[in-house]
This record gives structure tokens, sequence and C-alpha cells, in this order.
């Protein structure tokens, strides 16, 4: 990837967060060393839902401090099909306050991604600075095009080929105007 523009990225905590905080940041630093630059890390879910905020903020603090240290940016993975709307709400507050680059809806293996209700919530209750990606559930240009306008910058998708497939179709009906 040296010579191209993909930017080379991975999971930290993959896929259910429920390594050790330490686990984690070894893992952070290892893939900063093999050339990651976009880290997305998998929150505990199980402390979340428990209510232990306190562990849920130092582990993030600590990745995205560590991350950041690296030159490299982090995504934080909520798994939103786990938790309710106030939790959801309140790891957009924490990842506003220690200033993650991106929240993240979910990791794929839940059973279900992002929906309309979660990227509206998220990006409500996120710092314009953070932003959204959108994980899961966007199959098509339709929906691509509307969580583009909730304000997710960012969009996971398995379909990719057939979404540009369906764009380039689009842009061709378009008149050309002169």
């Amino acid at each position: 990837l040296a010579s191209s523009t993909v930017i080379p990225s991975t999971t930290i905590g993959f896929p259910h967060g429920g390594h050790t905080t330490a686990v984690k940041l070894i893992e952070a630093i290892w893939a900063m060393k093999e050339g990651g630059q976009e880290l997305d890390a998998v929150i505990n879910i199980s402390k979340a839902r428990s209510g232990d905020w306190e562990y849920v903020r130092d582990e993030i603090e600590q990745l995205t401090e560590c991350i950041h240290a690296g030159g490299a940016k982090v995504k934080i993975i909520f798994e939103n099909a786990y938790l309710d709307d106030a939790a959801k709400i309140r790891l957009c507050e924490i990842c506003g306050e220690i200033g993650v680059d991106w929240v993240k809806t979910s990791t794929g293996y839940a059973s279900s991604g992002a929906t309309f209700p979660d990227l509206e919530l998220m990006r409500k209750h996120s710092p314009a600075r953070v932003q959204v990606k959108a994980a899961g559930g966007i199959r098509d240009l339709d929906t691509l095009l509307k969580v583009r306008a909730i304000g997710v910058s960012r969009v996971g998708v398995t379909r990719t080929e057939a979404i540009l497939e369906d764009c380039r179709k689009r842009l061709c009906l378009e008149p050309i105007a002169q």
C-alpha cells in the first residue's frame, strides 16, 4: 500500500471488545508499528452495559492517547445492537470529551448494523469534530446518500461494487451542464 492512496487500517479488541485494556494497547502499538494509520477499537461492551463508565472512559482515553501519540487516528466501535440509547449517548459524550476521531456503529458481528435512528443520535450527541462512521446495513446507493445527509462521513459496506455501479449509471443519465 506504500505507493497507493489506501490508508492502512485494522481493528483493536475485535470483534467483541472483551480484551483487557493492556491487550488492546499492545494491539494498537503493534498495528501502528506495522503501518496502521486508522485503528478501529471495540469498546468493552459488557462494561458499558453494566454502567462501568469509569472503566469505559479510562480505556477509550488510554487508547486514544496511545493511537494519537503514534500518529494514527482512532474509531471507537460501540456495537449499538447491544446498547440502549442512554448508553450510546454517554459513549458519544465520552468520545467527544476525549477527542476520538470517529464514533462507529458496529463491527458487523452483531444482530444489526447501522440504523438511521442510531446515526441521527450519534451525530446529534457527538461534537462536530468527531466524525460518525456507519458500519453494517448500508447496501445500496440510496441508503448511502441518506446516511451522508445525516452527517455520516464514513461508511463501511460489503456491496461497494454494486453501489459504485449504481452511481456510475445514475451519473451517465444526468445531462451535462454547458
